[in-house]
């Protein structure tokens, strides 16, 4: 689609990939899944509000 629209781009989407990545490799050995979704949708949250945790 960028290439047919020019002013388009998929760098939101990639950047959601990137964070879910980042999570996912410092998860390794979770044993639980509900867990690790809970992390994913809870640094896509405070990112998307801009909510201070620290």
């Amino acid at each position: 689609n960028a290439f047919i629209y020019p002013h388009l781009s998929n760098g939101f989407v990639e950047g959601i990939n990137n964070r879910t990545k980042v999570l996912k490799r410092g998860a390794y050995g979770f044993q639980c899944f509900e867990r690790f979704r809970a992390k994913i949708l809870a640094q896509h949250f405070i990112k998307d509000f801009d909510i201070s945790v620290g």
